[in-house]
């Protein structure tokens, strides 16, 4: 058994310790944020926050989290409502499908983490390993831009 932190609860899985962490997250705790994408630690859209560091949980066995914090997206609202990140998402419309939009977000908030006031290229540099297909780049960028800037 694995215990954990997620989303400031403690939580517990019987899982086998080698079973991705997003799968446990997905099917037995119900937390859907973050999406299986490849499956090979390349897309980014499961990225959630292991100890306020991006992890890709496609492939991090659970048994990496014991002990630990996870954060995903659905716990980076301030109370009941979203984070000045995920509003600046939803003000600059920066989803198109949304697929991604879980992994732009965690690795967005790991950015403003060490970076409050990030440029347009450090910004472009830090989601790189982010893929998207829709195009939305351009609006991703400027949402991380209004959230360091407050707005």
């Amino acid at each position: 058994m694995v215990q954990f932190t997620l989303n400031g609860q403690t939580v517990r899985s019987t899982a086998h310790n080698s079973t991705p962490l997003l799968n446990v997250l997905a099917n037995d705790l119900q937390i859907n944020g973050a999406k299986f994408g490849c499956g090979k630690a390349q897309c980014s859209a499961c990225l959630v926050m292991v100890d306020g560091n991006p992890i890709k949980s496609c492939v991090a066995p659970v048994s990496a989290v014991a002990g630990r914090t996870v954060t995903t997206l659905a716990g980076m609202k301030e109370g009941d409502k979203p984070s000045r990140l995920q509003q600046a998402f939803i003000d600059e419309q920066a989803a198109q499908c949304g697929y991604c939009t879980s992994g732009m977000v965690i690795q967005a908030q790991a950015l403003l983490d060490r970076n409050p006031n990030p440029t347009d290229a450090e910004i472009r540099v830090a989601l790189d390993g982010n893929w998207c297909r829709c195009g939305a780049h351009n609006r991703i960028v400027r949402a991380v831009l209004r959230a360091a800037k407050g707005a």
